[in-house]
């Protein structure tokens, strides 16, 4: 079971995602915040898989909120999806740069939701090519970081190294399956084993690695 706090101070917009994803047999809400403070006291005392934390609450807001539970190695395990009004919001990248795992559009399809706890509570990252290549630009623009870089891509096979590739391109792992021809689990294996390889933390970190190391380069 996929047990869910959702954090958001509109009640509506928790409401409608809770009467979502409590009709799936294999997802529970097991607490509700309307602000950063009350988010953490309920992680903390529930241990959930999987927060949705709304960027912008008041008082304590979804950043500091996050970064809060990044900080708590005892909530290590805990998942964050960050949401947001527009895809591109400024708040997003800090957020991913903080631990969150993803993000997701208050306005997104009952079905892409579901999905989306899914995915994350698997330990995958969510996020989309447009967030992709902004995190792209934002990083390629900035010095590079040593401590970043993994010493070497060699540590990757060839297939792996050209899957890194097209994560960094912002592919998804199905988008990635049809172009290499291989199955969507085949490609979420190599996707899995490049970041254990690479020491990386999540997909964001990934593309970041990608573009640090030179296997791929930003447009000019």
């Amino acid at each position: 079971m996929i047990r869910v706090v959702l954090a958001d101070d509109q009640s509506l917009v928790r409401a409608g995602f809770r009467m979502l994803l409590d009709a799936e047999d294999d997802i529970e809400v097991v607490g509700e915040a309307d602000d950063g403070a009350a988010a953490l006291e309920l992680v903390s005392a529930l241990q959930p898989n999987v927060v949705l934390m709304d960027v912008r609450m008041p008082g304590v807001d979804g950043l500091q909120a996050l970064r809060s539970l990044s900080d708590d190695p005892q909530l290590a395990a805990v998942k964050v999806l960050v949401l947001t009004t527009f895809e591109l919001d400024e708040y997003v990248f800090e957020a991913l740069r903080m631990g969150a795992s993803g993000f997701l559009v208050k306005h997104t399809q009952p079905a892409d939701l579901v999905r989306a706890v899914r995915e994350i509570a698997a330990g995958d990252a969510l996020l989309s090519p447009s967030v992709t290549r902004r995190l792209i630009s934002e990083f390629a623009a900035q010095p590079t970081r040593p401590h970043l870089v993994p010493l070497t891509m060699e540590v990757l096979t060839s297939r792996e190294r050209e899957v890194v590739a097209l994560v960094a391109q912002g592919l998804t792992n199905d988008e990635i399956a049809a172009e290499l021809v291989v199955s969507p689990a085949t490609a979420r294996t190599h996707v899995s084993r490049a970041m254990v390889k690479l020491h990386a933390r999540d997909r964001a970190q990934l593309v970041v690695f990608a573009y640090q190391s030179g296997l791929v380069r930003p447009p000019t």
